[in-house]
Parts: C-alpha cells; sequence; structure tokens
C-alpha cells in the first residue's frame, strides 16, 4: 500500500522547544475545537499538510463547489515567546495499520523539529446527558504528571480502565520511546454529539499551560446553542422513561 505523503508549506523553519498540540476528531470532537480555535484566536500559519489512503475515500465541498482531499494540517502559531505546532485535521485512520504509520510520521516530524513535549487533546466519554468540569489526564512519565497536576488536571489511578483508541493514545506511548515528554488531556463529555462546553474546560487548562489569554466567544456561542439541544434531549428521555444510555466498551475506549 501506498504511503502517506507528507507535503511542506514553508522550508527552512528555525523553531527554539517548540511544543506540539494535537487535536484531531475523536469524542465529542473536543480537541479538534480546541485545536482549531488556537489556530484561529493565535493566527498560526500552516506550514504542512498529510494525505493517507487510511483516510476516508472522500473529498470535502468547499463554499465555492470545488474539491479538496481529505487531509490533516499542521500549523505553526505563537503562545507568548513558544512556538506552538498544532496538528488539526479532516479525519483520523480508518485503519489501525494507518494508526501506526500516521503516528510515526507525526513523530518524525517532532523529532525533525526538535520537540521537547507534545500534548494531545481528547474527549473522555460518560455516556450521561450531563455536563462535568473536569479535564482527565495520562502521561508518558511521573514527573509530567506531578507537573500538569498544578494546572487542575484529574489523573485517576488506571483511567481510561479501557484504555485510548487513536492518535491521542498512541503518541503520548510512542514519544516516550523518542525522548518527548508527552500527555494526553481529556475534557468530560457525554459522547454524542459536538461538545464545545467541553471544550471550553479543556482550552482554559491549556491556556493555564502556555500562559495566554484568548477570546472564547465563538465556543460559548456553539455551547450555548449545544446546551439547548441537550436540554431538549433531557427532557425528551424523561418524557419517555427511558434508561440512561451507557457507553459501550467500545465507545470508553475511543478518546480519540
Amino acid at each position: 500500500m501506498q504511503q502517506s505523503t507528507l507535503v511542506r508549506l514553508k522550508e527552512k523553519l528555525t523553531l527554539k522547544n517548540p511544543i506540539m498540540v494535537v487535536g484531531l476528531p475523536g469524542v465529542g470532537l473536543v480537541g479538534k475545537l480546541v485545536a482549531e480555535h488556537l489556530v484561529d484566536e493565535l493566527a498560526a500559519e500552516r506550514i504542512m499538510e498529510v494525505y493517507s489512503p487510511h483516510f476516508p475515500p472522500q473529498v470535502l465541498v468547499n463554499k465555492d463547489c470545488t474539491v479538496r482531499p481529505v487531509s490533516n494540517t499542521i500549523y505553526l502559531g505563537k503562545a507568548n515567546e513558544t512556538d506552538v505546532l498544532f496538528l488539526v485535521g479532516d479525519h483520523q485512520s480508518t485503519t489501525a495499520q494507518g494508526h501506526y504509520e500516521l503516528c510515526s510520521l507525526y513523530l518524525d516530524i517532532a523529532e525533525e523539529l526538535k520537540v521537547p513535549r507534545i500534548y494531545t487533546l481528547g474527549g473522555y466519554p460518560t455516556g450521561k446527558l450531563t455536563y462535568e468540569d473536569t479535564v482527565l489526564g495520562v502521561a508518558n512519565s511521573t514527573e509530567l504528571i506531578e507537573e500538569i497536576k498544578q494546572y487542575g488536571v484529574e489523573f485517576r489511578e488506571s483511567e481510561p480502565s479501557g484504555g485510548i483508541v487513536g492518535a491521542s493514545g498512541l503518541l503520548v506511548a510512542f514519544s516516550g520511546m523518542r525522548g518527548i515528554d508527552a500527555a494526553c488531556l481529556m475534557g468530560m463529555t457525554p459522547g454524542y454529539l459536538m461538545d464545545p462546553k467541553s471544550a471550553q474546560s479543556l482550552l482554559e487548562v491549556l491556556c493555564n499551560i502556555f500562559g495566554i489569554e484568548v477570546n472564547t466567544d465563538s465556543l460559548k456561542k456553539k455551547a450555548e446553542e449545544m446546551e439547548n439541544i441537550l436540554e431538549k434531549l433531557k427532557e425528551k428521555e424523561e418524557q419517555q422513561n427511558l434508561p440512561e444510555v451507557k457507553p459501550t466498551e467500545e465507545d470508553l475506549r475511543y478518546i480519540g
């Protein structure tokens, strides 16, 4: 099978201790919402694109009715004096092999640019139509765990119990083998719909880590819209007296 393709849009990058933030599509689109919001707020520049046969066989339609292939993109922004690489995109891999291949590619880029730390962002599905203002974390070293705890991130013994599937987990595990510190930060989310409210909590933690403030009006507006939808769903559930829907083991394992 043909391997994934990396397209460099900007050559000769000179960065000093850059941090990589990964926000690919996953449960509640929590990580994707946070990363894309920061890309916009920090006016990050697109520097690389990734195309892969492991992405879905589709193209996306632009506003002007032209099309483009599914891809993931790396942007470069600055948070205070810190260079930040944002990995965002349309899809994660549709195959197990692709997850490993793409994560290896992303880590090759991190090594090339001398990235000392990676934060992957995702959602933790609760299966409840209620909101929890909590951010859970895992990391590839106990030292990093102690550092991140200072920002209000919770680390619970053996959680997530089913593990983490996808780039958010694989990058944390394999980055350690390359001497890169890494942590996965997860916002609590029902897991059924796009969750900008959970994204707000995760964004707040990440901004505290970077020591920055950004405008959150667009996320707040989306959160209000989704809260109205959730309220209607809860009312319908109560009227029908339906039992609480529990996520399956597969749902709980996929954090994204």
